[in-house]
């Protein structure tokens, strides 16, 4: 029952969002409503770390652990997205020049949560807030990036239509799936569900670090957070490298993140013509992406 309350709970407010419009003019507000909802979101995910017992004595597996995730799906989706590439060959109209690259952002989020630690403990005597909180937030979140998506013009009819975009997502999920299933396989305590849920954030950071702590406690929670933060960061530097010969594989990369953060690289590295395949791809990711992780999460 807690898992089907969950999983309402975070889909929802996603659809729900589809069907508000909202004027093109208050979409700024609408992105800055929802960076400041992802910083806060980081900052309750860092005081919930801040509650765990021995943290100091987990560091090395968090750290570890989070980089043998990383390999298992980013090195499936690598090596899936570059043969589909090879096999069926797409040109974007861009040159894979090497693009601006800003890990600002990445920094300042990875800051926020470090930030929420040190409150954590700081003010454990003092005050902290429920725990609760973070669920509401992510509430008020997926709300806005639906929102955000219908304001934006993406409509269903032009996200399927683009055949490119729909192959790319589903072989992406695919092969992330496929390398959760090595994570669990290569970590005995890690359940074949867990390694499933584990591998379903594609990228979506500030939904699958909560989603995480939720199911699994916050060290996940934090393994999970560090694994997607570290897609965005190589999706940044490498997108340009991919992009020539390896266009799928390039937006692929960037996960969720396609559709907003990343979208800017894309673009510079493979022309106009790469814009429409990471707006259907990036779609489809964030839709499937919350629905997996409670999914698979709930069976433990």
């Amino acid at each position: 029952m807690e898992s089907l309350i969950t999983l309402v709970s975070v889909l929802t407010p996603m659809f729900l969002g589809f069907f508000v419009k909202v004027p093109k003019s208050y979409l700024p507000v609408i992105d800055k409503m929802l960076s400041g909802l992802v910083y806060a979101v980081l900052l309750l995910i860092g005081v919930s770390l801040s509650r765990v017992e021995n943290l100091g004595g987990q560091i090395h597996t968090i750290l570890g652990t989070t980089v043998l995730l990383f390999v298992c799906t980013i090195g499936a989706n690598l090596a899936a997205l570059m043969w589909f590439d090879r096999r069926y060959p797409w040109q974007t109209q861009g040159t894979g020049k090497k693009a601006a690259v800003s890990i600002s952002g990445s920094i300042k989020q990875v800051g926020c949560v470090v930030l929420g630690f040190l409150l954590g403990k700081v003010l454990a005597n003092i005050w902290l807030p429920s725990e609760n909180l973070g669920m509401y937030c992510l509430m008020a979140l997926i709300l806005l990036v639906g929102v955000q998506l219908n304001g934006s013009g993406v409509i269903l009819r032009q996200v399927l239509i683009n055949k490119r975009g729909v192959q790319t997502a589903m072989i992406m999920m695919a092969s992330s799936l496929a390398g959760g299933l090595l994570f669990a396989a290569l970590i005995p305590e890690v359940s074949w569900t867990k390694g499933l849920a584990m591998a379903s954030g594609f990228g979506w950071y500030s939904l699958s670090g909560l989603v995480m702590t939720e199911a699994y406690g916050a060290v996940w929670g934090s393994i999970m957070l560090l694994n997607d933060l570290g897609r965005e960061f190589f999706a940044l530097v490498f997108i340009p490298f991919l992009m020539r010969r390896h266009p799928s594989a390039a937006v692929g990369s960037g996960g969720a993140t396609s559709l907003d953060f990343t979208l800017p690289v894309i673009q510079s590295s493979g022309g106009l013509q790469a814009v429409p395949l990471a707006i259907s791809f990036g779609f489809i990711v964030n839709v499937a992406a919350p629905f997996l992780m409670v999914v698979f999460s709930s069976f433990g």
